[in-house]
């Protein structure tokens, strides 16, 4: 595959997720801002995007035994394994990252009154997600779900509560910018996760946890925004068309 810089970079990290290290290197948003073709994302951050290119390009023409193509998944295995994955890791780490927050807060807050604010940033990201999570749970997995085994049984697809399922996929959307938005305030208060020289190992546990949390975060809107959301629409509109 030779990487052209007019491509769209969701697409790109659809179809090869080890790209998305290199829109990283460069601080490009791949998942919240994935639409945008890369020319596009480099004008904005004054970026050569010939450089770009030519970092995707070496990356991808090694060869990965391990690369999962998840876009080769069935639609309902996909929203099984981000719920499972994902929202069980957003689960799990802000039960960890908040008392570890809380108390260097406490120990280092006023030497360091920045990370005040990055605990509000994160305990607001982890309520949102909780709520945000469970509205996938409760309505747009089980939905798309339920069309998987429409298209399987090669029956009709019932009129849905929400209307197309572009509405709630609209809202996850959104939610998701919120949440990059936010997260991406704490990588710069935190000076991109990099603890300070009077830092405890607590604080650096911290900082660590929540670097790997945005980057699992940034996975889990990729295989959203980029994969399964865009395949269910499809979906719908084949099924719809049957009628």
């Amino acid at each position: 595959m030779n990487i052209q810089e007019n491509q769209i970079i969701g697409e790109l990290v659809a179809k090869d997720y080890r790209s998305a290290s290199v829109f990283k290197k460069y601080g490009i948003d791949f998942c919240c801002q994935g639409n945008r073709a890369i020319n596009d994302a480099c004008d904005a951050k004054k970026i050569d995007a010939k450089i770009v290119v030519s970092d995707l390009n070496a990356l991808l023409q090694s060869q990965s035994e391990n690369m999962t193509d998840y876009k080769s998944w069935p639609l309902d295995l996909l929203a099984d394994y981000i719920e499972k994955k994902h929202h069980r890791y957003v689960e799990e780490k802000t039960l960890e990252i908040q008392p570890y927050l809380d108390k260097i807060c406490r120990v280092h807050g006023e030497r360091h009154p920045e990370l005040l604010e990055i605990k509000e940033h994160f305990n607001a990201t982890a309520g949102e997600l909780a709520k945000h999570m469970k509205k996938e749970e409760l309505i747009l997995f089980p939905n798309v779900r339920k069309m998987v085994k429409v298209k399987l049984e090669n029956s009709n697809l019932e009129p849905s509560p929400f209307g197309t399922i572009q509405n709630p996929i609209q809202q996850m959307m959104n939610e998701h910018t919120t949440e990059g938005e936010r997260l991406r305030k704490i990588e710069t208060l935190s000076n991109n996760y990099t603890p300070p020289k009077d830092a405890c190992n607590t604080y650096r546990v911290t900082l660590a946890l929540l670097k790997e949390f945005e980057q699992d975060l940034h996975k889990h809107i990729h295989l959203e925004n980029n994969i399964l959301f865009p395949k269910a629409i499809e979906l719908e509109k084949e099924l719809s068309q049957k009628k």
